[in-house]
Formats: structure tokens, sequence, C-alpha cells
């Protein structure tokens, strides 16, 4: 059973046993300023998505989802201004044997293509790594499929096992790299590359995570920095089992790993990645898989060659709580947003912002009330006028979650 199916049950019987409040909380989501863009239904449109969206220059959105398609194991796909609604269109539908229950969302690579992973799938069942793009011959139905490309198959082995959360990343060289969560030379998952040639990809192994002192089970893809290293974080392991930030660098013909801090939220673990202002800062969040020990929000500083630890946030705990799944998002002013699993006014979760503030950091944050969607576990994104989309992966008018909207 994936992640997504065991959390909506658990969605489901919360949303059960607050019945009677129903009423109350259907006249609070407008006031709440959530606007559900589309309901999946669980069957072709997908559902239970658990990654963030994707934008391009038109303003659509793409993302995918871990459940529903044609085969049942999740969808890639696009949403369309249109008129004064949106409209979903379904690019693919995963069959098992190309891939299954993408976690991660899909990124727009150089040659205007959309790469992404899945969990499970591939020609071993370990996961893969794939290229959408459009059809190269004209399209005469209104629901035009892409074609994929299976790019890489994990064989969970030596080259990793069951990528997570995260996205991938291009150098300026056009090789992708990315991470597993498990697999690899010590079973605690890889920091990998694929580099491309001859219409293939092949895969090489940066990092092998191997010991919890330096973490262990990456969920989320790296980052580059300016001069070429990559900066991400474990799923556990550290000082405080919550995880690590490493950072892994190019280093003569190989490359070296640094473990930067050990993330400070004891009993909680992180899911999401790391996001890098202007100043070289790190922002991260923590509170995933623990229920109980939701975490928080934190900030990496470099100084003099090493990196400090500051919590920005703590969410509110009580016995199911569970708190951010992926990686912040910062805007041009400084702000952090991200998601919130299950915290929030209702226990549905929460979108939140954190505002650079006198020194210190004012949070305000927006709740599901399970009738637009409940258990956000993907970044956000935010368009030119600062409107911020995002998906749920349960509840809604039909139980598989919600693409939605905040306008300021």
């Amino acid at each position: 059973m994936t992640f997504a199916k065991r959390y909506r049950s658990s969605a489901m019987a919360r949303l059960v046993c607050i019945a009677g409040t129903l009423a109350l909380l259907t006249s609070l989501a407008q006031a709440q300023g959530i606007t559900v863009l589309h309901n999946f239904t669980g069957r072709d449109d997908g559902g239970a998505s658990q990654a963030g969206l994707t934008m391009d220059r038109a303003g659509n959105l793409y993302g995918t989802t871990n459940e529903g398609g044609t085969g049942g194991f999740g969808v890639v796909f696009r949403m369309s201004p249109a008129g004064s609604g949106w409209v979903l269109t379904t690019l693919h539908s995963f069959n098992s044997t190309d891939g299954a229950s993408p976690d991660g969302g899909v990124i727009f690579g150089p040659d205007g293509s959309l790469y992404g992973m899945t969990t499970w799938g591939g020609n071993y069942g370990y996961g893969t790594v794939y290229r959408l793009r459009p059809s190269p011959t004209i399209c005469t139905s209104a629901l035009c499929p892409w074609e994929e490309s299976l790019l890489y198959s994990f064989t969970g082995g030596a080259d990793g096992q069951y990528p997570g959360y995260g996205n991938l990343v291009f150098d300026h060289s056009g090789n992708l790299y990315g991470t597993t969560s498990s697999g690899g030379d010590g079973n605690g998952g890889v920091v990998f590359k694929l580099t491309p040639s001859n219409g293939s990809w092949t895969e090489s192994v940066l990092w092998n995570f191997s010991g919890s002192a330096g973490g262990l089970s990456p969920e989320s893809g790296p980052i580059f920095d300016n001069a070429g290293n990559l900066y991400g974080t474990t799923n556990y392991g550290g000082t405080y089992g919550a995880g690590t930030v490493y950072e892994v660098s190019p280093s003569g013909s190989g490359w070296s790993e640094q473990t930067l801090a050990s993330i400070d939220f004891p009993n909680a673990n992180t899911c999401g990645g790391v996001v890098m202002d202007g100043h070289g800062n790190l922002f991260g969040a923590s509170g995933c898989f623990v229920p109980g020990q939701p975490g928080g929000v934190f900030e990496l500083t470099p100084s003099n060659g090493s990196w400090t630890f500051n919590v920005l946030h703590a969410f509110t705990s009580s016995s199911y709580n569970e708190g951010p799944y992926d990686t912040p998002t910062l805007d041009a002013a400084g702000n952090v947003y991200g998601t919130s699993i299950s915290t929030g006014a209702y226990g549905g979760g929460e979108v939140f912002k954190l505002t650079p503030s006198n020194g210190g950091w004012t949070y305000t944050s927006t709740s599901f009330d399970f009738t637009n969607g409940d258990g956000p576990t993907g970044s956000v994104i935010l368009d030119a006028a600062g409107n911020i989309y995002g998906t749920t992966f349960s509840d809604g008018s039909d139980g598989f979650g919600t693409v939605w909207e905040i306008t300021p």
C-alpha cells in the first residue's frame, strides 16, 4: 500500500470524527482564500498527488499523481486556464513497466521536455527516470497524450532504488542529477548523475549514504550553487535523528561529501530538500512520516567555513500531526512558503508563509478544511501576481485530492 493510500484512509477517519462540524467548515472555506481548481476523481485524471507543480511561461501548471490513470499507477497532468476556470489534461498514464506511483513532480529540460522520476515500476520495479514530450505528429483529438521515453530503470542494487519526493536538476551541460531513498553500496540511498550519450543515458553514483552519523535515505532531490556543488537533505540520521543537510562537491576525478549540519528537530524526519537564497543561506523543513512529531522550518547560515542551524518556526504537535514533506519556496522578497501535511486549524494541513521581520520571522498560514482538500505534501509555486498554487492528495469533492490556488 502506498503512503498516499494509507494517509487518505486516516484522513477520511478524521473527517468522519468531525462530521458534525462540516457545515461550519464549508462556510469557512471561502474565507480562507483557497480556491479549488480541480478535484481529482482517481480515474483517468489521476488522484492522490504528492508533488508540487511546475509552471510554464504561458501559465499552465504541470504535476503528477501517485494513483489513478488508465492503469492505476499515476499520471502526469497539465492544468490550463480556460475562461474563468481551468481544464485538466492527462499527458501520460503510467502502466508500471514504464514507471509507477511518482512521488516527485516534473521539471522542464533545456529541450522543452518534461523530466521526472517514479518511485516504483520500470524494468526491475525499483523506480525510473522518464521524459515526456509532445507527439511529433499532428493530434486531431481534444485529448493528446505526450510521448514517454524511459531514460533509466533502477536495478535496486548499487545504482540505487526508490526515488522519493524530490525533483531532478540539470547542470549546464545537460546532465541530470537526483537521489534515491535506498539502495547503493550501503543501502542508505545515493546521489546519482545521468549523462546523455548517443540517444541513451548512463547512470553514475556520485555518493553513497551508508552511516547514520552522516544521514541516510535522501527523499528529496539536490540543488546546485553557482560553483557546481550539490546540496540536499537526508531523511533521518545525524545527531538528533531527524536527518542531515549535506554538500556533495566535485573533487578531482570524483565527488566528496560533507555533512553541513544535523537537523535539530528531535524524533522528526526530513523528506524535503533545501533552497538557497542570494546570500548562500539554505532553507529547509522537517516533519514527515512520524505522527506527533511535526518538526518545523529551518535556516542554515554559512560563517567562516561552518554552518549555523536556526529554527525559524516549530509546528505545534498533537497525536497525529505531521509537518512539511517537501522543499520550501522563496520569493524575491525573501519570504519562505511551504506546506504542512496535517497541522493547521482543522488538522487538514496548511500553507504557511514566513516573513522576515525585525531580525526574526513572522508566521502566517492558511488552513485546509477537508472540503478544499486534505494533506498538502508538495512544494508551492507562485506566479508573477503572487498567486500560490499547489496540490492535496486527499479529500475534496471526490476524496482523491485537489489542485488549489490561494490569491493574495
